[in-house]
């Protein structure tokens, strides 16, 4: 904060002591509200919807999702017998088999039985060989929790064990880069002044083996009111290098090469993404980029020679230009082309880039109707399969597949298929646009039974999020299926599900999102309303069987339809949030969020910034005759990314206000997902469905 800026008032708030995360006093007021929660709603039929929900989540048919390593694909599972989940892998043969024979890796179930830890598994790293050789050592990542936190640990892919006296680092937010067999970048709390405020690494050592973190060389570094430092090792053969980057904010950030021992910045302004491939260095600008005369929009890639752009050569060549319709979701290389996926008005479209023809683009037909598709490489080192990629197909309606195609060759092939897990063929979906208070045309996907009367009685579940932008798009889902669709109210209606595509998120690339940043926010929550009202309007339901859900960021866009639209839900589901936006900097990884939400203690951000504080909109009295809707609270404790504290002091303060029908729940682990096994995860998701079912039919 500058000199220049004013210091925002601190309201008084009695409910400070929540904010304690594991004190006795907050945790006896966490286990009574618990109590209650689950003496309303775990009755008979709760605990049949838990166990549907669970057959989901646990089924055998579920598609293992691999990432090819050498020989092998690997694959995270867990079902009912193994909770906790087994990493293992297997052979292409195999994988392609209708019964695929695993090898386990490692049991998470046996090893916190014999470690008296509840390990849950965050992910592995292997080390790649050199050329011809066998994959042998990978790094775990182990959360006691299912926090955010974790413990790192060389695994032995050949023995199939710990490495003794290998890579062992204490629980902490790190990431780590192989640097080598026998050397690893590490970014984590080393101790004192080596944290940002938003509680992530500020600094990157390098760690050789058989030494120790507190003597490690500090390799890079950035400033403490910065997000994170980072680096990380690019192994591929002929381009090998280290790669830094200074995270500044969640939409600002500098990448650095290592020359010589010194760090040399790619010289671009610092909300232009930058990715390095090879020979190539790919932008992404979040705003208009002026570059030798001309300008190039928000949401488009850019590509250019490393080397020649390192010597001052700016010719940029245009990939992908976004359009009033169109944006850029991801991509990804496989040995020759450049694969696009790209949203058109939120279906996807899969585009193919070739380098060696100036990034000239083809669109693949891969399929049509409200669907999403993802395309990524299977493994762009091996020269057998450079060409190939993964396909992944999903919609509301069609259960997710995976196929397998090479560029140039003919139409993929169909791997795995997952099965129906309600009676989707009962249903339709449907995109319509509702019409924003600002004139804007939002789209919103509408799930409904087939022949649905417009009359006005429909129970509808809406679903959004509007924040970092982050994109909803048409997915398959057995949990919406059973927990939504297909219930019934005592008329015999079926669920609806409508997924929001609200401003703040990605859908229409960085200008959607940059129009509900900081003082726009009320754009987000506008849209949400905005779609609420249209569903009103075309007589599908009326507020009072209108229900809303959301999490994280979508838990703030909840609060707010909480505090700002009470008269337009019957009944509000309310996941990890963050909701006192006066203090959220100060909790937990809040402080990284600046860049989306504005600073609260800047008197000039806390003007506009306090407008959708749910917390603090508590206090401003309702309009005659409005009451607040029916809600449900949920967090985790072990949620170190949001924390639980704010889910907490909301639910508190109304119910101090003697605000009827306000509920919390807090599961004792499970970190910011709000579940760390199935097994959680089905309680979470029934808590929700059941409270809001009941809440709207009742």
């Amino acid at each position: 904060m500058t000199s220049s800026q004013n210091t925002a008032p601190e309201p008084h708030d009695d409910l400070l002591w929540l904010e304690d995360i594991h004190s006795e006093r907050a945790m006896e007021w966490v286990r009574a509200r618990n109590t209650e929660t689950e003496a309303a709603l775990f009755d008979d039929a709760y605990y049949a919807m838990e166990s549907s929900l669970l057959e989901v989540l646990d089924a055998q048919d579920r598609i293992p999702m691999a990432t090819k390593r050498g020989e092998h694909y690997y694959n995270f599972w867990r079902d009912a017998v193994n909770p906790k989940g087994l990493w293992r892998r297997t052979s292409w043969a195999q994988y392609a088999s209708e019964d695929p024979q695993w090898q386990v890796l490692l049991d998470l179930d046996a090893l916190a039985a014999a470690e008296g830890i509840e390990w849950v598994f965050a992910g592995a790293q292997l080390l790649r060989p050199e050329p011809d050789a066998p994959y042998r050592r990978a790094l775990l990542r182990l959360s006691p929790d299912g926090g955010d936190a974790v413990r790192v640990r060389e695994f032995d892919l050949d023995s199939l064990d710990w490495v003794d006296g290998g890579f062992d680092l204490p629980v902490a937010k790190t990431n780590v880069s192989w640097h080598g067999p026998d050397a690893l970048y590490v970014a984590s709390d080393f101790g004192e002044g080596t944290l940002t405020r938003s509680s992530y690494a500020r600094t990157v050592r390098e760690l050789p083996r058989g030494g120790t973190l507190e003597r490690a060389p500090e390799l890079f570094a950035v400033d403490v009111e910065h997000i994170l430092a980072s680096v990380v090792h690019d192994p591929t053969p002929g381009f090998e290098r280290s790669i830094g980057r200074d995270i500044i904010d969640f939409y600002n950030s500098r990448t650095f090469i290592r020359v010589a021992g010194a760090w040399e910045a790619i010289d671009v302004p610092t909300d232009v993404g930058v990715h390095l491939h090879r020979q190539w260095v790919l932008f992404s600008p979040q705003t208009p980029w002026e570059e030798s005369g001309a300008v190039h929009a928000p949401g488009s890639l850019l590509a250019a020679e490393l080397d020649a752009f390192r010597a001052g050569d700016r010719k940029l060549v245009t990939v992908f230009a976004p359009t009033a319709h169109t944006s850029l979701e991801s991509f990804d290389f496989t040995g020759s082309h450049l694969l696009l996926n790209v949203l058109r008005d939120v279906v996807s479209v899969a585009l193919a880039a070739d380098p060696a023809n100036g990034f000239a683009t083809t669109e693949l037909e891969l399929g049509a109707g409200l669907q999403s598709f993802q395309l990524t490489a299977v493994d762009d080192l091996d020269p057998t399969c450079a060409q190939d990629y993964w396909l992944t197909l999903t919609g509301f309606l069609t259960p997710t597949t995976l196929a397998r195609g090479t560029l140039g060759g003919p139409a993929p092939v169909t791997v795995k298929s997952a099965a129906h897990r309600f009676a989707d063929e009962n249903y339709i979906v449907e995109q319509f646009f509702a019409i924003s208070d600002d004139g804007t045309r939002v789209p919103y996907f509408q799930v409904s039974p087939a022949g649905m009367e417009h009359d006005g009685r429909n129970p509808v579940l809406m679903n959004g999020y509007g924040g970092f932008q982050q994109s909803l798009t048409p997915s398959y889902s057995g949990t919406v299926g059973r927990g939504w669709l297909e219930r019934r109210t005592p008329d015999g209606r079926g669920g609806v599900y409508v997924l929001a595509n609200i401003r703040g998120g990605g859908e229409y690339g960085p200008d959607w999102h940059r129009a509900a940043l900081r003082e726009n926010r009320h754009r987000a929550y506008e849209d949400f309303a905005a779609i609420a009202r249209d569903l009103v309007r075309r007589h599908v339901t009326i507020p009072a069987r209108l229900a809303a859900t959301g999490r994280s960021n979508g838990g703030l866009l909840m609060g707010n339809m909480i505090t700002g639209y009470p008269g337009l839900f019957g009944a509000v589901s309310c996941g990890v949030p963050l909701l006192d936006m006066r203090r959220y900097t100060r909790l937990s990884a809040g402080h990284s969020w600046i860049a989306e939400y504005g600073d609260p203690d800047v008197a000039e951000d806390w003007e506009f910034i306090r407008t959708f504080s749910p917390y603090h909109r508590l206090d401003e009295p309702l309009p005659e005759g409005a009451a607040y809707p029916p809600a449900l609270f949920w967090s985790a404790t072990s949620d170190d990314r949001v924390g639980p504290v704010q889910a907490r002091k909301m639910a508190a303060k109304m119910l101090a206000k003697q605000v009827p029908d306000i509920w919390y729940h807090e599961a004792l682990d499970g970190g910011h997902a709000g579940a760390s096994d199935n097994g959680q995860s089905a309680r979470m998701l029934a808590t929700s469905y059941e409270f809001l079912w009941r809440k709207i039919t009742e």
